[in-house]
């Protein structure tokens, strides 16, 4: 994150993780650098300058969870690790299932 607000030249971004429903598991991780204010209901979680933001509704859904930086052959990106709120993720790991779906179905 440090690294991305550098070459932005931007100290004010910081790293929004929120959860939608989709992807080939249920439900899937959306990661974006923003700017914008940040929500009173929001969790915030800082660590040497590096801030990630996370809504109510998704830290619910990776409470416990390890976000990390994951560089791959194919790819470099940030990923959601180890999350106890987890059933199954996709091959990919950017989709997941969450554990007793069936007692806790998702509200429109």
């Amino acid at each position: 994150i440090k690294y991305l607000q550098d070459k932005a030249k931007n100290e004010n971004l910081y790293l929004r993780l929120s959860v939608e429903g989709g992807g080939c598991s249920g439900f899937q991780y959306i990661f974006k650098m923003d700017e914008s204010p940040i929500s009173p209901d929001e969790r915030i979680f800082e660590k040497e300058g590096s801030k990630v933001v996370v809504d109510e509704g998704s830290f619910e859904l990776i409470r416990g969870a390890t976000v990390d930086f994951v560089q791959e052959m194919i790819r470099s990106s940030f990923a959601v690790v180890n999350n106890p709120q987890s059933e199954s993720a996709c091959g990919c790991g950017s989709s997941f299932a969450v554990k007793n779906f069936t007692s806790n179905p998702a509200l429109d």
